[in-house]
């Protein structure tokens, strides 16, 4: 265990030193982990899991693009992939409610009957049970309840658990009826393919990643790129042009040298130019910025958000009203030309 320490603030942060295989075997060996779901994080997860060593079932209803996916990758119908999910409840030990945050809800009261004294339910989203008013989900007492969080897509999960890597993800217990809810947590974490694990609640968990999905990893980055692209365009510059100084240099070239180095050692490489202006215009950005994730951050944590993401998944043209949005990005100007300068790529140039 590593303690990290910024100003005043310490946490410890669990690594896989901690949790060797051997000892995640170990822990885990004890237990059938049953994974409801089979979108990105039920995918990356039970199969990384597998590839561990960990004894899996997967629940996931036969007949759709999830259960096809499932059968493809190797899990066996009957065996180890079962569509009634209150079965996987009762075969298992340790539940891992992969469903959509829509979804939780809806089937919580199929399968909470069906846990057992001792068993285990892990959530990789603190929606459901902070949010528990508008979901219904309300576990047992005489269960742990826990939380193993990846940082990223269920697909970037199992990419980098194949790369030989590790996403970073946060956990939490909430509920330790069993004294090892602990030791199941940080297990779990390792064998789904986590490179370290730092310590969370589930309110902190949900209110973080819904800023950050509405905010600079997805909603409020594209707006920045739509913004600057669009001024571009007005002022007379070529869409591929636009496209290449607003997304392409970023996502190609910058924010990769970012991750691997930091925006500190970015400013310090870069042309005094491209330095100077960075300098002068970043406190703009974030003055002009700091109200609407204020904003939003409060939505956020009054629930206003989720009551919204929750009515938009019941309403009965839900698919239909989504397919016109994604549509729409789809089809713009900036989303056509990038995806021509993507296939001008040398890799993808190379692959014909």
């Amino acid at each position: 265990m590593r303690r990290i320490q910024i100003g005043d603030y310490v946490e410890d942060v669990i690594e896989r030193s901690d949790y060797p295989m051997d000892k995640v075997r170990e822990i885990l060996g004890r237990e059938r982990i049953g994974v409801i779901g089979y979108g990105p994080q039920g995918h990356g997860q039970s199969l990384n899991c597998r590839d561990n060593g960990i004894d899996v079932v997967v629940g996931q209803r036969r007949g759709g693009n999830g259960w096809k996916k499932a059968v493809e990758d190797g899990w066996v119908p009957g065996v180890n992939l079962i569509e009634d999910i209150t079965e996987v409840v009762e075969r298992s030990t340790l539940v891992m409610y992969l469903l959509s945050d829509a979804g939780q809800g809806a089937q919580w009261p199929n399968i909470k009957p069906h846990f057992k004294p001792g068993d285990a339910i892990c959530f990789s989203h603190g929606f459901a049970l902070t949010y528990n008013d508008q979901t219904g989900v309300v576990p047992p007492p005489d269960i742990d309840v826990i939380l193993v969080a990846p940082k990223g897509s269920g697909t970037t999960v199992r990419r980098l658990f194949l790369e030989g890597r590790g996403i970073n993800s946060s956990y939490a217990v909430e509920q330790d009826y069993t004294g090892r809810a602990r030791e199941r947590c940080l297990a779990l974490g390792i064998a789904i393919g986590s490179g370290f694990l730092f310590e969370t609640d589930f309110k902190k968990e949900v209110y973080s990643d819904l800023t950050g999905e509405r905010g600079v990893l997805m909603g409020a980055i594209y707006g920045l790129w739509l913004a600057q692209y669009e001024v571009l365009r007005a002022r007379g510059h070529s869409p591929q042009e636009a496209f290449n100084e607003t997304v392409e240099e970023a996502t190609q070239s910058l924010y990769p040298l970012i991750a691997e180095n930091g925006m500190d050692w970015m400013y310090a490489n870069c042309s005094t130019t491209a330095q100077r202006g960075a300098l002068d215009w970043f406190k703009r950005f974030r003055d002009a910025n700091v109200p609407i994730f204020e904003e939003l951050y409060d939505k956020v944590a009054r629930g206003e958000e989720t009551r919204r993401v929750l009515a938009a998944n019941r309403a009965a043209d839900y698919r239909e009203a989504l397919t016109r949005e994604l549509k729409e990005v789809e089809e713009s100007e900036m989303w056509q030309i990038g995806k021509v300068v993507r296939e001008l790529r040398p890799e993808r140039q190379s692959e014909d």
